[in-house]
């Protein structure tokens, strides 16, 4: 089995995100297409909920790349690890925690596997624009993922 050690891991995007505050609320600017690269420009967009204490994932895209926003209202682990033989990060493993204190986007490129669990006792929110269509034009394509959950062996667990 693949044993992964700590490190950064390279085509993973990172980017802390700012609550712009005044007398009516809040606005965050999830993503702008000037300082993302066009291979990354999202083709759809999604809202999930998680409940406290539950993980997603692990899982990898062969083509997909997700761009996840992490803005509350809980705190969520992420969990990636370089599975792309052709990086030179190629066993890397990268943790963080995001969400409502520490709002971040993070851009996973095809081939990192990757989960999350939320780590706080009250529902969370994450959002992704990935760049791909989910099963593809009108829901007529194989979906791009490769799922990690159900094996026994697998080498991406949560800690």
């Amino acid at each position: 089995m693949m044993t992964y050690k700590n490190g950064e891991i390279h085509d993973v995007i990172i980017r802390d995100l700012t609550k712009y505050r005044d007398h009516r609320g809040w606005l965050m600017e999830l993503f702008r297409s000037d300082v993302i690269g066009k291979e990354f420009l999202p083709e759809m967009a999604y809202i999930s909920e998680t409940e406290p204490g539950i993980a997603r994932g692990p899982h990898e895209h062969k083509d997909q790349a997700d761009l996840f926003c992490f803005i509350g209202p809980s705190t969520f682990r992420l969990y990636l690890w370089d599975a792309r033989t052709n990086s030179s990060t190629f066993g890397h493993k990268m943790v963080l925690d995001a969400g409502e204190q520490k709002p971040q986007a993070v851009i996973v490129p095809p081939g990192v596997v990757h989960a999350y669990k939320n780590i706080e006792s009250k529902q969370g929110w994450v959002i992704n624009l990935p760049n791909k269509l989910y099963a593809g034009k009108e829901r007529k394509e194989e979906v791009d993922e490769i799922r990690h959950e159900s094996d026994p062996h697998s080498p991406f667990t949560l800690d």
